[in-house]
């Protein structure tokens, strides 16, 4: 590992101390002050590695990634071997939506600085983010074997041991997290709260509620332990107990995620005007690897996945985010909303971004030629998938309203703002329902709508029928 002084080797004293004020006023947030002074010493000392480093994570902090990539490739080539600066260029890919580019970087951190926790973890958390949990699980411990206390790395190890069901092993993570801080703790209450069985009891509730007594906690852990709380009283049939805490958990989180929906409900209004009728559809027809399962949380898309996932053809990829990012930088690139260039795109433009889409999520055909892709929204952008793919597959799964509401109600969700008031979540499940309707209109033959509740009760029916939909 490269020490402070070898990073500025090179440079005269008055220009280290200088060095030295930008990465301190980086640290403690004073980002104005460390871009005067960066900008006044990169003048001096145009090429020197350091520099370049910290001006590009500085232009990536400004939004300005691209920038920022372009001076980490220049601080590269004067280092080489510096895992630092492969760590910055993988946040800097990771912010252009380059995932390739991020992860190859990131990798690359961690082989040339095996001793740095920061590389493991940002590697990790980029292998999370992609959807790729199995392969963040060697990084995770990596990082725990060097920092035995990470708060987040323990926490995310802990969410992997639950996925894959090591109940004992999650809960004791958690734990360890809590016995740290248990005011700090909040998203490990909450991980204790979704074990099975939920191993809550009556000393943690006392402990819980302490900490939502005390002011100085902050919103995030308020809510995560609000929401664990509700858990836990819930098991104890105090359900109005549970109820009102709830409900409290989620004013916290309603004044930092907004919602409103009316528009919302225009929005996708718009979306499916603009593929009345639909557009003539790539050419030549392409697909055929994806079946896409789209619906609002918790309504059995998860069951749905690993029923596909057993298949021998089909790697279950869970929820990615590369059909919303193709169609977003599709929109960045023609400079005209959504709803305007799909009235416009001709089969050709359809298929360039299908194609786009099948080489975002090549890894997930590694091992097996067919996959899954989850992500719940895209029952919004079920026009651009046949557009774009025309032999995917589109599995919409349904359950009961009022169980998805409660079920939505009852659980903590991030980027799901609509789940945070009863009126807005009815609201969003009838925006849903109509949109569903009319994508089936449109694409009779495409879609098929998979009830939860009829999967329970015939499994053996509905999932003969699921498969030969799917062509498997």
């Amino acid at each position: 590992m490269m020490t402070p002084e070898q990073r500025v080797a090179g440079l005269p004293p008055e220009m280290v101390q200088r060095v030295y004020a930008i990465a301190q006023a980086m640290q403690s947030g004073q980002m104005d002050a460390a871009e005067r002074v960066a900008i006044a010493t990169l003048a001096k000392a145009p090429r020197h590695p350091e520099l370049l480093r910290l001006v590009g994570m500085l232009q990536e902090y400004r939004g300005r990634s691209e920038q920022a990539v372009d001076t980490l490739l220049l601080a590269r080539a004067q280092r080489p071997d510096d895992p630092m600066i492969y760590n910055s260029l993988g946040s800097a890919y990771g912010s252009l939506k380059d995932y390739k580019r991020a992860r190859d970087a990131l990798r690359r951190a961690c082989e040339l600085g095996p001793e740095l926790t920061v590389c493991w973890f940002n590697y990790a958390r980029r292998l999370l983010m992609d959807g790729d949990s199995e392969a963040a699980i060697e990084p995770l411990q990596r990082v725990l074997a060097l920092q035995p206390t990470h708060p987040n790395a323990r926490a995310m190890l802990a969410n992997l041991l639950r996925a894959d069901g090591e109940t004992i092993n999650a809960a004791a993570e958690f734990r360890r997290i809590i016995a740290d801080n248990p005011a700090t703790a909040g998203q490990a209450w909450w991980g204790l709260a979704t074990l099975k069985p939920m191993p809550l009891n009556d000393t943690d509730i006392e402990i819980m509620r302490g900490v939502l007594q005390d002011d100085t906690a902050k919103d995030n852990d308020r809510i995560y332990i609000g929401f664990a709380l509700a858990v836990a009283l819930e098991a104890k049939e105090d359900f109005a107990g549970a109820f009102s805490t709830m409900q409290s958990a989620h004013a916290i989180a309603a004044r930092t995620e907004t919602y409103v929906a009316q528009r919302h409900a225009d929005n996708v209004r718009v979306i499916v005007e603009a593929f009345t009728p639909p557009p003539q559809s790539a050419i030549p027809a392409q697909g055929e690897e994806v079946i896409f399962i789209v619906s609002l949380p918790r309504s059995g898309s998860t069951l749905t996945e690993q029923i596909l996932a057993s298949h021998s053809q089909v790697e279950g990829g869970t929820e990615l985010p590369d059909l919303s990012q193709v169609i977003m930088d599709e929109c960045d690139r023609v400079r005209q909303t959504y709803h305007q260039w799909v009235k416009t795109h001709s089969p050709q433009q359809w298929h360039a971004l299908g194609q786009e889409y099948l080489r975002r999520t090549q890894r997930w055909r590694e091992r097996r030629p067919r996959f899954t892709d989850k992500s719940p929204g895209n029952w919004q952008h079920v026009g651009a998938i046949l557009a774009m793919l025309p032999n995917a597959r589109v599995v919409v799964c349904r359950r009961d309203p009022l169980e998805t509401c409660l079920a939505c109600y009852r659980y903590i969700f991030v980027r799901h703002p609509f789940t945070h008031d009863l009126n807005d979540l009815a609201s969003h499940w009838h925006t849903f329902d109509r949109t569903v309707r009319q994508w089936k209109q449109l694409y009779p033959d495409r879609i098929r709508e998979q009830v939860y509740e009829d999967l329970v009760a015939d499994p053996e029916t509905q999932i003969r029928e699921l498969l030969e939909f799917c062509n498997l």
